[in-house]
């Protein structure tokens, strides 16, 4: 893990709590702090909790991952990863429009979620300066 992973806090955002237990799981077994949230309700209060990353699915009801994405987009300049089992190219060309930084879909390999979010991890902290001036 490297400076800039170190204690990393992504926050997990997806109506299926399979998904969400197995993400906790995965990432907090590889030293990241977890935030989640089951509806896009809860996943814009856990965002005021300081996230480094957002991973979110977009087909959750009432609040959907678009307007999600677009109203962390709106107050945060952190990674935004869609992980959905939306496949269509619109889809995933609307969520990047609205400011997402990744769209990934469903089924994916946990390993290469982990590169993309430690790539997306590092990409920031290279633009910011890294978080509290680490990494």
């Amino acid at each position: 893990m490297t400076e800039c992973e170190r204690q990393a806090t992504l926050l997990v955002a997806d109506d299926e709590p399979e998904i969400v237990e197995m993400l906790q799981e995965y990432f907090v077994g590889r030293g990241f702090r977890v935030l989640t949230a089951g509806s896009g309700q809860e996943a814009l209060e856990q965002a005021a909790h300081g996230p480094d990353l957002v991973l979110l699915d977009v087909g959750m009801p009432r609040l959907d991952g678009f307007e999600v994405c677009r109203r962390l987009r709106e107050a945060l300049d952190i990674p935004i990863l869609m992980v959905t089992a939306r496949t269509e190219a619109a889809d995933a060309i609307r969520g990047l429009g609205l400011g997402a930084d990744d769209y990934i879909t469903k089924p994916f390999d946990p390993s290469l979620l982990m590169a993309r979010v430690r790539s997306h991890l590092k990409r920031y902290a290279r633009l910011t300066g890294g978080k509290d001036g680490e990494g």
